[in-house]
């Protein structure tokens, strides 16, 4: 029983956008390592900016820097 857990910014992440990461992480456990299907859970986690940080900052105060030029 194969677990996927995908966690991306929630940044305007559509509803077919996820759909397709559903479907692509089950078919590529079935693909290579023979999993089935109907037991492999896919879970998207959609994580606010300021909870995700990248070099000592958050992405939030990251985006404001870098628009500000």
């Amino acid at each position: 029983m194969p677990y996927v857990n995908i966690k991306v910014t929630n940044e305007g992440v559509t509803p077919r956008q996820k759909l397709e990461l559903i479907e692509g992480a089950t078919d590529l456990l079935s693909r290579v390592l023979g999993k089935d299907p109907a037991t492999t859970f896919v879970i998207i986690d959609e994580v606010e900016t300021d909870n995700w940080g990248l070099n000592r900052e958050n992405i939030t105060t990251r985006r404001q820097r870098e628009a500000a030029g």
